[in-house]
């Protein structure tokens, strides 16, 4: 019998008529839960490995038993409201931090991200893009592609409008967990599966994708793209990229270190350390040709991008006359408006 497990989640979810998984909910995910578990893995029939293992309603009052027994109050609780569930029931059971295998797997993996019981980088989830389905997010719940014009014909019969939100592999993270301490403008725009630090303000233009996200405070009104971190108190202005994780065959994991400030319109294609500033309007990608400044504000030397990156207290602006990409130090930290990151 398996003593120690990686993650544990309890959920309810979707299906389609084929049977197979869309989506999963988990309420109360574990991570690395230090129990006595033995009950609950013979309730559930579980021996070893990692497993998607469908529930039969009638098996949660035990389920509750078990997982109080263990000393898992919270997820006893919940265990025991989804006795009386409509849904689909599944446990998912990983015992090690491999790949994911399935779509209950994979969403375990996404809910740790989001509940914040692992941070970005900090999970296996290899191959989960291809792993996942591609699911019409309606107002009704997960529908299979497949299977939407049908359902949207016999809510037509029915006199309802199935409104249909997106067609996406990933749900929005907020119809799943919602973190405390957060402020998000458009709920879209944040996939399950980002990690949101408490003190994180999402405003109407920003967007943070899976296995990405910010460790808060921070202001962010552009994109954080998959695999990348944003530090404490740095805020990225309007419409500013980053360029996601080994994006374009590279193997820079891109971040953005603390205190630091992406003007409107910027983005970066390398990581930045703490204390950088890139002006308004600049992409600074690993190739770009830098010029550095001394002190004085003289040329220095020429270097491309990659070779500063993860340094600190560094200033990216493009010269106005000459049009020169420039770098020179940094000094004076971004002091976030406080007004703005106020969560009460």
């Amino acid at each position: 019998m398996q003593a120690d497990i990686y993650a544990l989640g309890i959920g309810a979810g979707t299906r389609n008529s084929a049977g197979d998984w869309l989506e999963v909910f988990y309420p109360t995910p574990l991570l690395q839960p230090q129990a006595a578990l033995d009950r609950l893995w013979s309730v559930l029939g579980y021996t070893t490995g990692n497993a998607a293992l469908p529930l039969p309603a009638e098996t949660m009052v035990e389920v509750a038993a078990a997982l109080h027994d263990a000393g898992l109050a919270e997820a006893a609780a919940t265990a025991r409201e989804m006795a009386q569930s409509q849904r689909p029931l599944i446990a998912a059971v990983l015992a090690t931090d491999t790949a994911p295998q399935s779509v209950a797997e994979a969403y375990l993996k996404l809910h740790l991200l989001s509940h914040r019981l692992v941070k970005p980088h900090a999970t296996n989830l290899n191959g989960i893009f291809a792993l996942l389905p591609n699911v019409a997010w309606t107002s009704e719940g997960a529908i299979d592609v497949d299977e939407l014009p049908a359902m949207q014909l016999q809510a037509r019969l029915e006199n309802r409008v199935l409104e249909v939100n997106s067609i996406d592999k990933f749900p929005k993270m907020t119809n799943y967990v919602v973190p405390d301490g957060v402020r998000i403008a458009h709920t879209a725009r944040v996939r399950l599966g980002a990690y949101l630090g408490a003190g994180t303000t999402i405003m109407h233009e920003g967007l943070v994708n899976f296995n990405a996200g910010t460790e808060g405070p921070g202001m962010i009104e552009g994109r954080v793209s998959a695999g990348v971190m944003i530090g404490a108190g740095s805020d990225l202005g309007g419409s500013s990229s980053t360029m996601g994780t080994l994006s374009g065959g590279g193997n820079m994991v891109i971040s953005v270190g603390e205190d630091c400030l992406l003007g409107a319109n910027a983005g970066i294609g390398i990581p930045l350390g703490d204390r950088c500033t890139v002006e308004a309007g600049l992409y600074v990608t690993a190739g770009t040709k830098l010029q550095l400044l001394d002190d004085s504000g003289k040329l220095a030397g020429t270097v491309k991008a990659r070779e500063l990156a993860g340094k600190s207290d560094l200033l990216f602006r493009r010269n106005s006359s000459s049009g020169a990409v420039e770098c020179l130090s940094n000094r004076s930290a971004i002091a976030l408006n406080k007004e703005l990151h106020t969560h009460n």
